[in-house]
């Protein structure tokens, strides 16, 4: 269990919030993910996913 976090503490590692953490696992930017029962656990090394926003250049 020590190698894992919870989604609220990567949300807080990858500085966004727990829903926008459930967010990238829906749309299966998440490996390293496990659900047990009610607890979602993503692994200590899951690098943060890529939010797929588009700079704008002029």
């Amino acid at each position: 269990m020590l190698d894992y976090l919870s989604v609220k503490e990567a949300g807080a590692k990858w500085g966004v919030t727990s829903r926008m953490v459930a967010l990238y696992y829906v749309a299966c930017k998440i490996e390293g993910m496990v659900n047990k029962d009610n607890l979602s656990l993503i692994s200590k090394d899951t690098p943060k996913p890529a939010d797929g926003k588009c700079k704008k250049t002029q």
